[in-house]
């Protein structure tokens, strides 16, 4: 059987894990905690980073930094993980659903706009496969309407928007590092900081709500609790786990786009013959192969390719329902406008096995049954 996902491993991760044990430090914020947080800031450029639990809790934190409250709207797709609206509603805030484009999968730019109201507080662009929304339009839309703009990159480390690291261009970005993510630490994430002002708050939020990080830079001579917060912090032998991947990055960032090559251009003719429809990437984006889909002509046919691919011994998925057809998307959020793409696209869309130790041979296994249920 080919899987759908197989969680990165590094030998070395072993070792450091070990270490972690030894050295009698595995909370949170040890050694390979702030390894990894620094790795990250070094690639980035971004002038904070808090290694967090999950992406979820990096979302959630954000949410907390640019003070939303109960009544709040924020404009985001639909077609998302239930993360991206959760963080909000919890503050008591309603996501505003907006349409996506077929191309791409993200945001549709051009409807951001119209969804603005007086209770408009910010937006959440999620940057689909790697692939990055638009983010000069959805950058000027917030400054003239005075918004602020947390990115959802949960699936976009080292993926750029025009040279720039997604997770940097708004005032918050969320990688993730679950298990089906590039680089793993099993459960975790992690909150990008821009603006520097906003690094003590965000310290004490995820110190659950004290000044526990200025205490061990000797900035105070004991911590107390000063705001409120919550624990966010991972364990160090989940970093430790991380780092090992961060070591080699690149060279899992060339397997994997090596492998989305191979898949893109053995499924191409299929494409050219209108059979299914390959993924966009658009001019002035570089994706990290985060995953390969494609699409079919409808549900139906989605379907029954699945079926065919699981009886031949390979695992495709699709994903996302819609999340304001979900009965917590009715309850807590509403869709602006009219929903064009986002159903109709999420109900075509299927994902192939993509992870650092699939191999070419077997791509060009998956690409064959693909082929031969077309035929």
């Amino acid at each position: 059987m080919i899987n759908f996902n197989v969680p990165p491993y590094v030998e070395t991760a072993a070792d450091y894990i070990q270490e972690c044990v030894k050295n009698q430090k595995i909370c949170g914020d040890g050694t390979y905690t702030k390894k990894c947080s620094a790795w990250i800031e070094e690639r980035t450029h971004t002038a904070k980073c808090l290694l967090t639990t999950s992406c979820t809790h990096a979302t959630e934190m954000a949410a907390l930094l640019a003070g939303v409250k109960a009544g709040d709207e924020v404009i985001m797709p639909s077609y998302t993980f239930v993360s991206t609206a959760d963080a909000f509603v919890l503050r008591g805030a309603v996501p505003v659903f907006v349409d996506i484009r077929p191309d791409t999968m993200n945001i549709d730019e051009t409807k951001i706009e119209a969804a603005i109201t007086e209770r408009t507080k910010g937006i959440v662009p999620v940057h689909y496969a790697g692939i990055s929304c638009e983010m000069d339009t959805i950058m000027d839309i917030a400054a003239r309407h005075g918004l602020w703009v947390i990115e959802d990159a949960a699936q976009g480390i080292l993926s750029t928007y025009k040279g720039k690291p997604l997770g940097t261009i708004g005032d918050y970005g969320c990688f993730s590092f679950h298990e089906t993510k590039n680089y793993s630490m099993g459960e975790g994430g992690a909150l990008l900081i821009r603006d520097a002002e906003n690094i003590e708050h965000a310290e004490i939020i995820r110190e659950k709500g004290t000044d526990r990080s200025k205490f061990f830079r000797g900035q105070v001579d004991k911590y107390t609790w000063v705001d409120y917060g919550s624990s966010y912090l991972p364990s160090d032998m989940n970093a430790a786990y991380l780092y090992a991947q961060l070591e080699i990055a690149d060279v899992i960032n060339d397997k994997r786009l090596a492998l989305w090559n191979r898949y893109y251009e053995n499924l191409s003719p299929l494409a050219e013959a209108g059979k299914l429809v390959l993924p966009t990437v658009p001019a002035g984006c570089v994706h990290n192969a985060h995953m390969f889909y494609a699409k079919a002509a409808d549900l139906k046919e989605r379907t029954a390719l699945i079926a065919h691919l699981k009886a031949n011994e390979i695992l495709s998925v699709f994903h996302y329902i819609p999340l304001h057809t979900a009965p917590a998307g009715v309850k807590y959020g509403r869709f602006h406008g009219e929903d064009i793409c986002t159903t109709r696209e999420s109900e075509r869309l299927f994902r192939l096995p993509m992870y650092y130790t699939l191999t070419e041979e077997q791509v060009d296994y998956i690409c064959e049954k693909v082929k031969e249920f077309y035929a």
